[in-house]
């Protein structure tokens, strides 16, 4: 997903349009809402105009009677304004928070949908930024702008049907000057939209170095880099107070502008308009009806000015979420995808290659076999594809070239939720959700009973020290689990994959990370893990596997050697001299 900065490349009538569809099934509130603003409009109007007959009535022809009429009028037409100012505004604010709510649940559900390879390529807080940040300028856009943008419309329309009525050529004069208060708003309208999309990225930025930062914060302190990264964000904001600063600096020029224009038309039509009643051919009521009209039309005009900065911010945020709408998953379910029947038979790796995108090949021609109840062992130097070659059993990513086959059928033909609902996983990097022992146990299956969920945390050794803990099951384990020992951690995530009694098990380095005695207890609640399934397991540690069935060596993405732990330690080959080296070690 590129990022954008100084070149940006504006698309409005595709934004509008799609903002459209995001509008049409609030079509019935929004003509409701319209129909209120249309009548606030008119009631607007109707207030300038009974300026003319308490001048020229009241005040000239001393009419009593309609003295005591007018106010009341008066009162009655704010009274009726003001209920129809609550409905429209209270309607428009309802749509505008339901589409941000909308767009925040379509955006999480798309990126749900994405492969792997699109959270590699994009930064989290990146993400965060988009869903949080950038839809709320949007709402300030839809909520706010809008609303004074339509309501303003139907006033000005209102109001220039007034002037027009007391006097035509006045109107036509004050109409010179109108379209003049349209210059700072295309004079200025791509600055903000060039400058909101420069703070969209940026905050993008900061967000996730925020997100790195606070989440590797013993990485940190123990390099103690507190004052670097101190400094790196302050950057940060100084380049986005910079950005803010040039905004405010247009938005804050273009009012006086407007203002200046105005002024010079009123002084124009005060002294035209003062000069036509000094002359007889209008009259004070006429003439103070149509100021006070020009002055309330002259209002929202400058108002579309003030809030042209945040409808550019709106349109410029609806552009990136819609970017990210448009990003399209690399791993896509045929239409005609059939459903994986119970695993029973075996796994094939047939002929596999696969490289990263824009990268050499990691994996090359590989053939394997896995039979089902087998344990098969991937081994081999850092960088030798092992991982890799997991995460291509459930479609994490798709094959360069060849198939994989479970039961015979290529897993590219088959629904990927029936797939991984047969797979389960325990990787090095445990992860957990700040949520409760037993939500995470459960994760994936939250209708599973609190039997099933303590007979899995028993035979992954877990039940004794979540009894220990304060709350029990009930206790909340803090961001990744951070309020449990790596060893405690990698237990619960067993007892999760326990509980999903898939028959296939991926297992890449799971005790890796662990101390001696946390590696042993953990190794305890693998091996009940392992039991009567199919298990790929990825293994730095040799001594871990060596009562795997078999051992598949990999170096430099090809298979070179393959058998038994005692096989392959007479073979004296690769695996010999991994093995040597590790006890020599």
């Amino acid at each position: 997903m590129p990022k954008q900065d100084e070149k940006i490349q504006l698309r409005n009538n595709p934004t509008l349009r799609r903002l459209g569809e995001v509008l049409r099934p609030y079509s019935p509130q929004l003509i409701v809402a319209m129909v209120g603003m249309v009548a606030v409009g008119i009631f607007n109007a109707l207030q300038a105009w009974m300026v003319q007959p308490l001048l020229d009535e009241i005040f000239y022809k001393k009419d009593a009677r309609l003295l005591n009429l007018l106010p009341l009028a008066l009162l009655a037409v704010f009274f009726v304004k003001g209920i129809f100012y609550f409905a429209y505004s209270y309607l428009l604010e309802k749509v505008g928070q339901s589409i941000i709510r909308d767009l925040r649940n379509r955006i999480y559900a798309h990126i749900h949908e994405l492969s792997l390879s699109f959270f590699h390529k994009t930064p989290t807080g990146e993400l965060i930024s988009r869903i949080m940040n950038d839809v709320s300028m949007l709402q300030g856009a839809v909520s706010h702008a809008l609303i004074r943008l339509l309501r303003d419309f139907f006033s000005v329309l209102g109001l220039l049907g007034v002037i027009f009525y007391m006097d035509w050529r006045l109107a036509l004069i004050s109409l010179v000057f109108l379209p003049m208060a349209a210059i700072p708003i295309v004079l200025f309208g791509k600055k903000f939209r060039r400058l909101s999309t420069r703070y969209q990225t940026r905050m993008g930025d900061a967000t996730s170095q925020l997100h790195e930062t606070i989440a590797g914060i013993r990485i940190v302190k123990a390099f103690c880099t507190e004052d670097f990264e101190k400094n790196r964000f302050a950057g940060k904001m100084q380049t986005i107070m910079d950005i803010l600063m040039s905004d405010a600096k247009y938005r804050c020029l273009g009012h006086p502008m407007v203002e200046l224009m105005g002024g010079v038309g009123m002084a124009l039509i005060i002294w035209f308009g003062g000069l036509q009643v000094l002359q007889g051919n209008s009259t004070p009521g006429t003439f103070m009806s149509f100021l006070t009209a020009l002055i309330m039309l002259y209002e929202p005009v400058k108002g579309v000015t003030r809030i042209n900065a945040t409808i550019q911010q709106g349109m410029a945020a609806a552009t990136r979420i819609f970017e990210l709408l448009d990003v399209q998953p690399d791993i896509r379910e045929r239409a005609d995808a059939a459903v994986l029947p119970p695993f029973h038979d075996s796994i094939v790796f047939d002929d596999v290659s696969f490289h990263y995108e824009g990268n050499a090949p990691v994996l090359h021609n590989l053939n394997l076999c896995v039979q089902q109840g087998e344990v098969l062992a991937l081994v081999g130097p850092s960088g030798s594809g092992k991982t890799t070659l997991s995460n291509l059993v459930p479609r994490f990513y798709e094959v360069s070239s060849g198939a994989i086959r479970i039961d015979g059928l290529d897993i590219r033909s088959l629904q990927l939720h029936s797939l991984r609902h047969q797979l389960a996983m325990v990787t090095q990097q445990t992860i957990l959700f700040n949520d409760t022992v037993r939500n995470n146990i459960a994760y994936g299956r939250s209708g599973s009973s609190e039997e099933d969920i303590r007979q899995a945390a028993q035979a992954a050794y877990a039940l004794d020290f979540i009894e220990e803990l304060p709350e029990g099951f009930d206790t909340i384990i803090g961001e990744s689990g951070v309020r449990l020992s790596g060893g405690q951690q990698q237990r619960i995530s067993i007892a999760r994959a326990l509980l999903k009694n898939a028959p296939i098990l991926i297992l890449d380095e799971a005790t890796s990370s662990l101390d001696t005695e946390s590696e042993r207890e953990v190794q305890r609640a693998l091996d009940n893990l392992m039991q009567n399934r199919t298990t790929i397991v990825i293994a730095h540690r040799l001594s871990t596997i060596k009562h795997a069935h078999r051992i598949a060596v990999l170096k430099n993405g090809r298979l070179v050697e393959e058998g038994s732990h005692e096989e392959l330690l007479a073979l004296g080959g690769e695996y010999s001299a991994l093995y040597h080296l590790q006890f020599a070690e």
